[in-house]
């Protein structure tokens, strides 16, 4: 109630200071107007920006005269005098080339010029958030130097800068106005689920590499920052809509929606408030890849045990004697999904400036719920999945000091390997299917006389239709349902039952109410300490897991745990400000793992004349803690479990599983009790157990010797040099080595039923297990660990960019990558680096060809490249990809035109094995701002 009289009174009191408005325009030497410019009151905090017609109005309480400043991206500033409350400003700007000079932040968490930057960084303003050829600015970050994408759906694209990312990349932040985008529980951003809206965005900087020195924990490969416009300075209401279509081989030609509406007003100069709704839906790329994860052809025809990549429910499978290994009929991946994606965002802030200078609280609120594919070790559909953050800040020149909560629902998500295993149980029983299978078979090739391939059709037919040929007719009809063809009654209503049961053994559907506390701050002493720029800061984190024992073994109630951490930094700069030092170290402690220093070294040294031959060299490091996946995950997927290692985890995992006849024979009892001690205790790994199956000999297994998963380091070393030559030639190399610690990975090991694993086969319990082996009285685990391999990677960058004629700019960029690993030293490792050797974009625009027209062409091609993950392993074929727009303004109407289309003549193109192709999608859209 206090906060609510406060806001009130600030709203009311604020109409009793007297404003002055000025008003204007803003154009370059060629009268073209300048939208976004940016006009302020010098040692004020008031300030405007120019609408699409380049006009503004400056309300501010100084009485004149006073002066202001008129700024904009690409033109020289120039400070306007004004001396009359009714004086008209109209302000011509000068062509600069300032690509370099453009004022970036999350380098140093101080603002510096780009080209003064002590590492890598990317950036997209206004204009260039305008221009993008892609259908939403946070899919044109694609175009960006060092971004490569990896898609999971139409609206879920996960950033990837300098490899081993998967889908699940959580080795790379996120963060919107300061509030990490990651969801609690999956630990890794999804996409622009609950980001930013095209129309309140002010400019996004990229981050590639480690960072953790100044952002901590899991700031290992990059850091992406989305910040919003301020109701301060951009007020009005402001309306996007587009449409267009998506065309693919597997879904056909599809209608594209996108609406998109920002009202924000300044009441007075203490107070002020914004709101945001977007709402998107589409159809999404169908994962229609029908490889085989089996030995054997690509279909039931020449393969039994036929296991397609986008086909689910044909993992369950079983050894039949004398038939062989046989996998069930599965259900195509459109099958299990409406293929529907909808994404829908709103946010709502409260803006108070309570005095007279830059202090700023903030009150916010932020929601994203809709649709989407995710891919993880299986393919979820998350369905009507919430998130919501909700912010209080408070900042001034020198300090910010933040508080946010994230909560995260579900909704009726699920896991679409389990809906189809359970909708084929529905309708017969794993036990009875396979037993009419083998019956079938082996009758049809003893009675009739049919090879292998023509045994193994009828043999489908019973087990799924109870359908056979005369001659075996005798056979007494299965007790089961024929199998649910898709689209039918009773394949509709075993879904939905399925779907709405958290019970993997008989349902789908995953649960989830994780949470996370974040709070952090910061201070720069800059106005007290001056012979050096010294910053301090810190961090407190808190995770919940609630997922009902779903995904967690948090069955008997949330899960939490806490981390912190605190830094310096150092910056000086010498010899006529042309060398610049920065020094950064931080701390930082997990409850659940010892506390990791994390320095930061850099110089920036600044050549020539105009200080314009800028070079750079810098030591980082990094570090990600285990995810609360990592740890306390305990997930039945059927042919494997996922099982984290904290060390309470390996105790609160239990399973019972039922042990052959065979087994029984031999002493054991009839079901055995497994947990996750068995999974990193008692296990074989995986290839051993493989070689082992084929040669029999027991010298080819190998104990797993699995350690707890353990923080991740990096090393980072690098170099680089930015510079604009002959006027208007940019330059920016960069070059980087990193050196991997204790990395992250996920190991598959085998643990028998029964026995205790090692080397000496005299020993009755190692015995046991040769035999637990044979008879199939085994499980598979998929564990999380730190590899004892040596893993580095290197790579550089090459980017130049160049207006070739009047204001046509083209701009080309080169990457290279690479990693280093010796299979040897770890041959259960898989590196997952899931990244293109070689990376060539480039694109050609002019934002002027006429007063009002502008376009723009991006290209990007790839080498192709492995993809490993848990769902699936493969090549990514090199591809070549053409995205191109047109856009018009029409200032009287203060709008855009733009007229654009991805993947612009190409052919349906992977990125991620197991997702769907990504096909070519064209839009309009109309922007009105004000």
């Amino acid at each position: 109630m206090r906060v609510y009289l406060l806001i009130m009174s600030l709203f009311f009191c604020g109409f009793s200071f007297a404003q002055t408005t000025i008003t204007g325009s803003v154009t370059d030497s060629n009268n073209q107007s300048i939208p976004g410019a940016n006009v302020n009151v010098v040692g004020s905090t008031s300030g405007a920006s120019t609408d699409f017609d380049g006009t503004f109005a400056l309300k501010t309480t100084s009485k004149p005269p006073f002066a202001i400043k008129v700024s904009a991206v690409g033109f020289e500033s120039k400070i306007i005098n004004v001396t009359s409350a009714d004086q008209k400003v109209n302000v011509v700007l000068k062509d600069e080339e300032t690509k370099l000079d453009e004022i970036v932040v999350s380098a140093s968490r101080t603002p510096e010029r780009v080209i003064e930057s002590p590492v890598t960084i990317e950036r997209m303003g206004i204009q260039e958030i305008k221009n993008t050829t892609a259908a939403t600015f946070y899919d044109g970050l694609e175009n960006l130097k060092e971004v490569h994408f990896n898609t999971s759906s139409i609206s879920f694209k996960s950033i990837n800068t300098r490899g081993f990312a998967s889908v699940a990349n959580t080795r790379f932040m996120q963060l919107v106005d300061g509030m990490d985008n990651s969801s609690p529980a999956l630990n890794f951003v999804l996409g622009n689920l609950i980001g930013i809206s095209d129309i309140d965005v002010a400019n996004v900087e990229l981050l590639p590499g480690a960072s953790s020195a100044l952002y901590g924990a899991n700031a290992f490969n990059g850091i992406l920052f989305m910040n919003s416009k301020s109701p301060f300075t951009n007020e009005g209401i402001s309306v996007y809509y587009k449409y267009g279509q998506t065309n693919q081989n597997a879904a056909g030609r599809n209608d594209y929606n996108d609406f998109g509406i920002r009202a924000a007003k300044a009441f007075t100069k203490h107070f002020a408030l914004k709101g945001n709704f977007t709402y998107l839906e589409a159809t999404e790329w169908i994962a229609a890849d029908n490889r085989s994860m089996t030995a054997g052809g690509v279909s039931r025809e020449t393969n039994q045990n036929y296991d397609g990549l986008n086909l689910y429910g044909d993992e369950v499978t079983t050894f039949i004697p004398n038939v062989g290994q046989v996998s069930r009929t599965g259900y195509r991946e459109q099958d299990l999904t409406d293929n529907k994606v909808k994404n829908i965002k709103a946010d709502f802030s409260a803006h108070i400036r309570p005095f007279a200078d830059e202090t700023e609280i903030i009150l916010q609120y932020k929601i994203g719920l809709g649709s989407t594919i995710y891919q993880g070790a299986n393919r979820y559909a998350l369905k009507d999945f919430m998130m919501q953050q909700a912010k209080v800040e408070v900042k001034g020149k020198n300090f910010f000091a933040r508080f946010y909560a994230t909560d995260e629902d579900a909704g009726n998500s699920y896991d679409m390997r389990f809906a189809a295993w359970n909708v084929n149980r529905a309708a017969k029983s794993d036990q009875e299917w396979f037993t009419n299978y083998a019956t079938a078979y082996q009758l049809s090739g003893a009675v009739m006389g049919t090879n292998a391939n023509q045994s193994a059709a009828i043999a489908r037919n019973f087990a799924d239709y109870n359908v056979l040929p005369a001659a075996i007719s005798f056979i007494p009809t299965p007790t089961g349902s024929a199998r649910f063809e898709p689209g039918s009654a009773q394949f509709k209503q075993a879904l939905t039952t399925v779907l709405a049961n958290p019970d993997l053994t008989q349902g789908a559907k995953f649960i989830d109410h994780s949470k996370l506390y974040h709070s952090d701050l910061n201070y720069n002493f800059k106005d007290l300490i001056k012979f050096a720029e010294i910053q301090v800061g810190g961090s407190w984190r808190k995770y919940i897991m609630d997922s009902e024992g779903t995904i967690f073994t948090d069955f008997d109630g949330p899960i939490d745990y806490k981390e912190y951490g605190a830094y310096t930094q150092l910056q000086k700069k010498f010899l006529d400000d042309r060398l610049k030092f920065t020094g950064s170290l931080r701390y930082d402690k997990s409850q659940n793992f010892d506390g990791n220093i994390s320095p930061r070294v850099s110089f920036v040294y600044s050549g020539g004349e105009a200080k314009r031959h800028n070079f750079r060299v810098s030591y980082q490091t990094g570090f990600r803690n285990p995810t609360t996946q990592d740890q306390y995950i305990g997930l039945d997927l059927g042919p494997f479990a996922l099982i984290g290692s904290a060390p309470e985890n390996l105790d609160r995992f239990t399973e019972t599983k039922p042990v052959s006849a065979a087994g029984q024979a031999l002493g054991s009892p009839a079901t055995v009790n497994l947990s996750g001690q068995n999974a990193y205790r008692n296990a074989y790994t995986l290839t051993s157990v493989q070689a082992f199956s084929l040669s029999a000999n027991p010298a080819d297994l190998k104990v797993a010797n699995v350690g707890l998963v353990k923080p991740e380091q990096v090393q980072a070393f690098e170099i680089g040099y930015r510079s604009v030559v002959q006027n208007d030639l940019s330059i920016d190399l960069n070059a980087y080595y990193n050196i991997y610690n204790d990395f992250m990975n996920t190991s598959r090991v085998i643990s028998p039923y029964y026995g205790t694993v090692g080397t000496n086969a005299a020993d009755p319990e190692v015995q046991k297990t040769y035999a637990a082996i044979r008879f199939g009285d085994r499980r598979v685990y998929q564990v999380y660990t730190n590899t004892t391999a040596n893993i580095s990677s290197l790579g550089f960058g090459v980017g130049l960019a160049k207006k070739v004629y009047k204001d046509f700019e083209l701009g080309v960029n080169y990457n290279y990558a690479q990693f280093d690993f010796d299979q040897t030293e770890d041959p259960s490792f898989i590196a997952g680096f899931n990244t293109p050797k070689h990376r060539v974009k480039a694109s050609l625009g002019n934002s002027k060809v006429t007063k009002n027209l502008g376009f723009n062409l991006n290209v990007r091609w790839n080498t192709e490249y492995l993809w490993q993950s848990s769902f699936g392993d493969g090549m990514i074929p090199e591809n070549t990809v053409l995205d191109a727009q047109i856009n018009y303004a029409f200032p009287k109407l203060k709008s855009v035109v733009k007229v654009g289309a991805t993947n612009l003549f190409g052919s349906d193109y992977l990125q991620v094995i197991g997702a769907g192709a990504i096909g070519q999608q064209w839009f309009a859209s109309w922007t009105i701002n004000p």
